[in-house]
């Protein structure tokens, strides 16, 4: 039975794209598996498709009692799909921390290391096969960690990861600064999406203090374009946190070149998260966050109500 590989909802480039490395790797090796998808992938994913070649994985769709999965770049369950712990759970590979609740029917390979990035791992993992990987791959490896990183600006970065990243470059004859900057811009175009779109694209589910929150991040090149549908991005915010079965959704607008988030602050509720999360002053309906780059580093473990 083929082995399906699929990373978490709302699927950021690398949950797009690990998902085809480790694929890729597997079938290499003697174990047929194919990418899934559990959302549609944002602006960057589909550039790094494109850019390489790519194919773009199928939506995973019904998730069938037993089926062999491969979990990357998550091991939290309400990221996955409802009935993941029916499936047969082969393996998992994240650099998140771990959540709990997924269960599987047998001792399993579980890798997860303090790395930016699920590629990195990937890559250490796959040895001396990274050299028979197609340049699609590692095409596909250089953009998930130049994703995660922010081009190595995220505090999450490790020297590891960037010296990984920059031998990927060196193979492929890619620039960094100029590929970045085409990814970057890639990213930054938002404007087909509606507000309700963009405030799920790279949001995660996180409880806080008994509040549910959906955590939502844009890095962007372009901050004062998602700023100014600020007003129509907060009253959306009702709507979206009501169908979600969340109290608030927390929109973080990381502007990657000044290394600084804005912060939406629709009400009192997020005021207080502001100021006892993040030691911030707040005295209108934005707040700026110096330094502010990683939800998964800076934003969920100071988060406070």
């Amino acid at each position: 039975m083929t082995t399906l590989v699929f990373g978490h909802k709302s699927p950021d480039t690398d949950s797009t794209g690990s998902p085809l490395i480790w694929a890729w790797y597997l079938s290499h090796t003697g174990t047929p598996a194919e990418a899934r998808l559990l959302g549609e992938p944002n602006t960057e994913a589909l550039f790094m498709l494109n850019r390489w070649g790519l194919e773009k994985p199928a939506l995973l769709g019904e998730l069938a009692e037993g089926t062999p999965v491969v979990i990357v770049d998550t091991n939290n369950p309400a990221e996955l799909p409802a009935n993941v712990n029916d499936a047969d759970i082969r393996g998992i590979i994240d650099h998140h921390k771990l959540v709990g609740g997924l269960e599987t029917k047998g001792p399993i390979d579980i890798t997860v290391r303090p790395l930016a990035c699920t590629a990195t791992i990937m890559h250490d993992l796959m040895g001396d096969h990274v050299g028979h990987a197609p340049e699609a791959i590692k095409g596909a490896m250089l953009t998930c960690i130049l994703s995660d990183t922010l081009e190595f600006r995220s505090p999450t970065t490790t020297p590891h990861d960037k010296a990984v990243a920059e031998k990927l470059a060196a193979d492929l004859g890619i620039d960094v600064p100029s590929f970045a900057a085409e990814m970057f811009a890639a990213k930054s175009d938002v404007s087909a999406f509606s507000d309700a779109e963009l405030l799920r694209m790279d949001s995660k589910e996180y409880e806080v203090g008994g509040k549910q929150f959906r955590v939502s991040v844009l890095e962007t090149t372009a901050p004062q374009t998602v700023l100014d549908r600020k007003d129509s991005l907060m009253a959306s915010m009702v709507d979206v946190a009501k169908e979600d079965g969340a109290d608030q959704v927390l929109l973080f607008v990381v502007d990657i070149l000044n290394e600084q988030a804005t912060l939406l602050v629709p009400n009192d509720l997020v005021k207080t998260v502001a100021e006892k999360s993040f030691g911030a002053t707040v005295t209108g309906d934005t707040v700026v966050l110096p330094g502010i780059m990683s939800r998964k580093k800076q934003i969920i473990p100071n988060l406070k109500v």
